[in-house]
């Protein structure tokens, strides 16, 4: 970095300083403003996003400078990079404990049982009555009250992590599939009907494909509560390794670039797992009117 610019980046070192930080912060909303007004182009969000994203952590770089902002209350992101770049086998590790294990296995447990109890449910009514206020008792349970559970039932392993995230992910799953199955219309029920189609029939031809929008729904909205049920339970008992060790463990030492980084790993993770259960949407319903409506 040149002299001129490590002077100005000096905490209000220049009287430029600020008029600099107000032109800089128009033009930021100038450019976000013209790339979101692109058209003709379906990656025109996904641009936009990533705009915005480049200028948020340009001010905060800049910022947390200038300001000469404390590493323990706020790290530049230059700090957070190089202590990710520093403990990159270390946050692999975790990765593979939290996502690899207890996420993706919880996530896919919790999902599937949601679906299949939906479709039980919808094949006898009766079960309703019971199962319904049972699953939804299981949702208005505390994360920091069942955790230490999980814990001294299943271990410190991600076993008791991927518990946590089954009984997180079944209620959505479950409300999702349930009114995703009543979302055919009528007449094509009737039709149906008339061709003395069987349950299973109708439910694989008809009323699953209509279902499709509503069960990709609860599927991303799981991916990000099974990534973070996962990362809180490991607050309440861990091996040495995982998302929420690692964070819990650097807060108590200080070490906040390295808490940031972990934080990183969880947005990004989460960020990709919601973006490909999106594309899996358009390509597995692409004939559905809120697909095609979509660029």
């Amino acid at each position: 970095m040149s002299e001129a610019v490590s002077t100005w980046l000096q905490a209000g070192a220049s009287p430029l300083f600020w008029p600099t930080i107000v032109l800089l912060a128009l033009l930021a909303g100038f450019s976000i403003y013209r790339t979101a007004g692109l058209e003709g182009n379906r990656w025109v969000g996904t641009l936009t996003a990533a705009v915005f994203g480049l200028w948020v952590v340009f001010f905060w770089e800049v910022l947390v400078r200038c300001l000469d902002v404390s590493r323990v209350l706020l790290p530049a992101p230059s700090f957070v990079l190089a202590s990710m770049a520093d403990h990159a086998p270390k946050l692999w590790g975790d990765f593979v404990q939290t996502v690899g294990k207890a996420v993706l296995i919880g996530w896919a447990l919790g999902c599937g049982l949601g679906f299949a109890v939906a479709v039980a449910i919808d094949r006898m009514p009766f079960l309703q009555r019971g199962l319904l206020p049972v699953a939804s008792l299981t949702s208005a349970v505390p994360l920091v009250g069942i955790a230490p559970i999980a814990v001294m039932w299943f271990g410190f392993e991600w076993p008791s992590k991927a518990a946590v995230v089954v009984l997180m992910t079944f209620f959505p799953m479950l409300v999702s599939t349930l009114a995703g199955l009543k979302a055919s219309g009528k007449l094509e029920r009737e039709l149906m009907y008339s061709y003395a189609a069987s349950y299973t029939r109708t439910l694989v031809a008809l009323r699953l494909p209509s279902a499709l929008p509503h069960i990709f729904n609860a599927l991303k909205v799981n991916a990000t509560l099974a990534l973070i049920g996962a990362i809180v339970a490991e607050f309440f008992g861990s091996p040495t390794s995982g998302l929420g060790f690692r964070i819990s463990t650097e807060a108590s030492r200080m070490n906040m670039p390295l808490v940031w980084g972990a934080i990183v790993v969880a947005a990004v993770t989460g960020s990709l797992a919601y973006a490909l259960l999106v594309a899996l949407e358009r390509r597995a319903a692409f004939w559905h009117p809120s697909i095609r409506g979509t660029k």
